[in-house]
C-alpha cells in the first residue's frame, strides 16, 4: 500500500502489532507494579487518574519475586489478577510470574497451541 492508497473501510489488517500490555488499577499495588516495570527495557508505563497502562513489544514478564520485594509483601498471580482490568496479547500465568506475548506462536509452548500455516492472499 502506498502513502496515497487508503485501506478499504472495514478491511482486516492481519499484520501483527508486535505489542502486548495490561491495564492495572491505579492503587497502591498497581503503582508498585508499574514502578517495577518502569525499569524494564522496552516497557512503557503511562499513568492515568484511575488506571495505569503497561505496554511493551513482543514479551513482557511480571516477576512476582521482584514485585514482592518492591512491595514489601508477598505478591502472586491472584494479586495480579485483582489489580488487572484488561490485557492484550497471549497471557500465561506461571507460579512465579505472568508473561504476556504479542504473538501466539511465541506462547505456543505454554498454551499447547499448534499454530497452523495459513496462506493469506494479498
Amino acid at each position: 500500500m502506498t502513502a496515497v492508497e487508503k485501506e478499504k473501510f472495514g478491511a482486516t489488517n492481519r499484520t501483527s502489532s508486535n505489542a502486548c500490555g495490561v491495564t492495572l488499577m491505579n492503587n497502591q499495588n498497581g503503582y508498585v507494579v508499574a514502578d517495577v516495570m518502569r525499569h524494564h527495557d522496552g516497557v512503557q508505563v503511562r499513568e492515568y487518574p484511575s488506571m495505569i497502562r503497561i505496554d511493551g513489544g513482543n514479551k513482557i514478564e511480571f516477576d512476582f519475586d521482584e514485585i514482592s520485594e518492591a512491595l514489601g509483601a508477598e505478591f502472586n498471580v491472584y494479586d495480579f489478577e485483582e489489580i488487572m482490568s484488561t490485557h492484550y496479547g497471549r497471557m500465561v500465568h506461571l507460579d512465579d510470574k505472568t508473561v504476556l506475548f504479542a504473538n501466539p506462536e511465541d506462547a505456543a509452548e505454554y498454551i499447547d497451541f499448534d499454530l497452523k500455516v495459513v496462506d493469506v492472499a494479498d
